[in-house]
């Protein structure tokens, strides 16, 4: 594998607001020429930041699906839906496209993310050293369709602004809509907040200095 010099051994910064490229000029405190933002060779506490944000998304994750994200309001009585009741729903009425839909949206892909992003910041900490381009590619991926998750939500308030007869019928977003949110939220946050370059750094640096390059 090819182990030529990095932009940090050339003392070279990637601004991380507006991806300047700025030689170092040796300073503690830097600043990026064209946006002012402060320079440093890696995301600032790039990994604890990363890991709160995905503890706070997984946590999030059973409310979501276990209390109801709409609640329909038609001739006087009520009825909640969750996210599974919806996909159980479209299955009876032979809809499975798009149950399916639903299901790889709401469902699958947070939870996908969450393990992905759990498994890349662990490979970190662990200093797994095999597959690093699978890594990286992982982790674009992930980064890719977190924000393709919001789909239930969408349908949600297309519906709470459309659906509005007065006491015939009212559709309003449920308390698991907004943990449904967060949860795509946070996970977008924790997966901008991992600097992946952090993989590549342990083939690179010595043992005792990996922690400290990690928070630089």
């Amino acid at each position: 594998m090819w182990r030529g010099p990095r932009a940090i051994d050339l003392g070279i910064y990637a601004c991380h607001t507006c991806a300047l490229a700025v030689r170092s000029r040796g300073g503690e405190n830097e600043h990026c020429p064209r946006c002012g933002s402060h320079l440093s060779f890696r995301k600032p506490n790039s990994l604890m930041r990363s890991w709160a944000l995905l503890l706070t998304a997984a946590l999030l994750y059973l409310p979501a699906n276990l209390l109801p994200v709409m609640r329909t309001t038609y001739f006087g009585g009520e009825s909640t839906d969750t996210i599974m009741s919806g996909v159980i729903f479209f299955i009876r009425e032979g809809d499975y496209l798009l149950a399916a839909v639903i299901f790889i949206a709401s469902v699958l892909v947070p939870l996908i993310k969450i393990i992905a992003l759990g498994f890349l910041l662990l490979s970190v900490h662990t200093e797994y050293r095999l597959r690093r381009i699978e890594r990286i590619r992982l982790y674009q991926a992930t980064e890719f369709i977190g924000r393709w998750s919001m789909v239930d939500i969408f349908v949600v308030g297309l519906l709470t602004a459309l659906v509005q007869m007065g006491n015939l019928f009212t559709i309003e977003p449920g308390p698991g809509a907004t943990a449904f949110a967060l949860v795509v939220i946070f996970t977008i946050l924790a997966a901008m907040s991992f600097d992946p370059r952090i993989i590549w750094d342990q083939q690179w640096i010595p043992t005792q200095e990996r922690a400290h390059a990690r928070d630089e």
